[in-house]
């Protein structure tokens, strides 16, 4: 067994739940205060009532999965990117206390939503300037500073927010009825615009700047074993605008369709990195951890995921429907 391809398959897993689950929970909190009434904010938050939480858990598991499988690169990620890490955690801090006080607040309600569309906000930003500044690289060396405030992590930001904002309104599609599931359709609209634009300007960026990535999707026979990707891509794409626009026929479908653009982005990404745990610098190779440390973890996580899945699946199943006014805590 390849303990660092096996290693890196359960690290992409982690973060595709992560992006995929807690990802429409941080996208309503960014789409918020687009929100018209108090009736359509406060639906919104009780949809994610049951869920937010448990969906925070594979964001600690993607972390310490980095950490038991890869230290070399948990010690680089966390130590050149401390300030962004840390903010995106009293970030997540602002969204939890929102969801336990506001449905109690009366007359401090509107800080509660503000608290809860900045953690929300914040979060996503930081988790996509800590994407971009990966992506862009990061030097080994600890002499070397690296600059994670720059025009390619801030686009990778913004795209992030859109992508997180187009989840979470394709989540309210699915959880809604009337007024408010009118006003997730026309603001899922031109989110997915922000996200298809995101997605061309940071793919042509890494086609200009990064030779090894141009080399590894341009080159033949690569371009004809990768060209699916976008071709789906696309395909998808013209499917999510159909199935927005239509509402009297699909309820699940857009927030389906959002999550598998996801998926096909974050393969585009692993595409053009692999082998690399930090992009040109440090490959999964060289990062894995000792095989006694591996094989040992292996067990626990084999264990964990089927667990984690079963309760989610569980809680997604009981508070399955439409979510109205009277739903929540």
């Amino acid at each position: 067994m390849d303990w660092a391809i096996t290693w890196l398959m359960i690290l992409g897993f982690g973060v595709l739940m992560y992006v995929i689950l807690d990802g429409f929970s941080l996208g309503v909190g960014i789409i918020f205060p687009w929100l018209k009434s108090e009736q359509q904010r406060g639906v919104a938050m009780r949809s994610l009532s049951h869920v937010w939480d448990s969906n925070q858990t594979w964001l600690v598991f993607g972390g310490v999965v980095l950490f038991v499988a890869f230290p070399q690169a948990y010690a680089v990620v966390l130590s050149k990117l401390y300030l962004p890490v840390m903010l995106m955690l009293i970030a997540l801090i602002f969204r939890g206390v929102a969801f336990e006080f506001r449905f109690k607040a009366e007359s401090s309600r509107r800080w509660w939503d503000f608290s809860f569309a900045f953690g929300c906000t914040l979060a996503t930003l930081c988790q996509g300037i800590i994407l971009g500044t990966l992506v862009q690289g990061i030097k080994v060396d600890p002499s070397v500073s690296t600059s994670w405030l720059t025009p390619f992590s801030a686009i990778t930001a913004l795209s992030l927010l859109a992508g997180y904002g187009l989840l979470g309104s394709c989540w309210l599609i699915q959880k809604s009825e009337g007024d408010l599931a009118r006003q997730a359709r026309a603001i899922a609209l031109p989110l997915l615009t922000c996200v298809l634009v995101g997605l061309v300007i940071v793919s042509i960026w890494m086609l200009v700047k990064e030779p090894t990535v141009a080399e590894r999707w341009l080159s033949t026979p690569n371009l004809y074993f990768l060209m699916p990707i976008p071709v789906l891509t696309a395909v998808v794409t013209i499917a999510l605008v159909k199935a927005i626009n239509e509402p009297e026929k699909h309820h699940l479908v857009p927030l389906l369709l959002a999550i598998v653009l996801f998926a096909l982005a974050l393969v585009g990404l692993v595409v053009g990195t692999f082998p690399y745990i930090i992009p040109r610098e440090v490959t999964i190779w060289q990062a894995i951890a000792p095989d006694s440390t591996l094989s040992f973890a292996f067990v626990g996580v084999m264990i964990f995921i089927p667990v984690i899945l079963l309760y989610n699946a569980f809680a997604y199943r009981v508070f399955w429907g439409k979510t109205n006014e009277a739903d929540g805590y």
